[in-house]
């Protein structure tokens, strides 16, 4: 029997989800959670084969759960089922540990194949990504010591810890000043601090941002 925790903030969705994989034969759905935070706390509390985790999520993302599971030691397999099909979510599920990676937009047979699948130990990561995972890791030969971030977030973090303000930042990556915001946040979140020093910090204690800068 193939035990599993969903989480995810939608419930006309994962509703239809548990419905779908509580109707096929060797599974069970223990638990619902919509937040992150609930999402570990099932996990640890009942140690499922496989948790079915969305990417975004209040109280914590499905790629900021994964990798908890995984420092807390715990046997559960995540499968991460999302909208997004980038190559940045994919590879931070993959820094994260996650087993696979599903998009919403998949049938239900291939959904509930990829389940079995995580189930079983294999990774899923869908036609085509295992390629460009192959091409990341041939340029890329440290792994990021945040791997709940995206490529973006860490090097948005990086300059964070170099001094660099928003508008820096901003005119260094040739996006908006709104968008650096919105990854700032985003990197506090995941890194659970309250405000940018401290990013500075955890940042800095990794190597990260090179010479300090006077943090803006």
């Amino acid at each position: 029997m193939i035990r599993l925790i969903l989480a995810d903030d939608h419930p006309v969705f994962v509703s239809g989800l548990r419905a779908l994989l509580d109707a096929e034969a060797g599974m069970t759905v223990l638990a619902v959670a919509a937040t992150g935070a609930d999402a570990l706390r099932l996990a640890v509390e009942h140690r499922p084969d496989v948790a079915v985790l969305d990417v975004n999520m209040p109280g914590g993302d499905g790629l900021t759960v994964t990798a908890r599971m995984r420092a807390a030691g715990l046997p559960t397999r995540s499968l991460i089922l999302t909208m997004y099909d980038d190559d940045e979510n994919v590879l931070a599920a993959l820094r994260a540990g996650a087993h696979g990676y599903a998009l919403k937009g998949a049938g239900p047979e291939e959904i509930v194949a990829a389940v079995r699948a995580v189930a079983r130990g294999e990774a899923v990561f869908g036609a085509g990504v295992a390629a460009r995972i192959l091409a990341h890791f041939a340029r890329v030969a440290v792994a990021s010591p945040f791997p709940q971030l995206t490529e973006r977030e860490h090097e948005v973090l990086g300059l964070v810890a170099r001094g660099l303000d928003n508008t820096a930042i901003a005119q260094r990556l040739g996006v908006s000043g709104k968008t650096v915001r919105n990854y700032v946040s985003n990197v506090l979140t995941k890194l659970h601090v309250t405000d940018r020093s401290a990013a500075i910090v955890r940042a800095r204690e990794a190597g990260l941002g090179g010479e300090p800068g006077n943090p803006a």
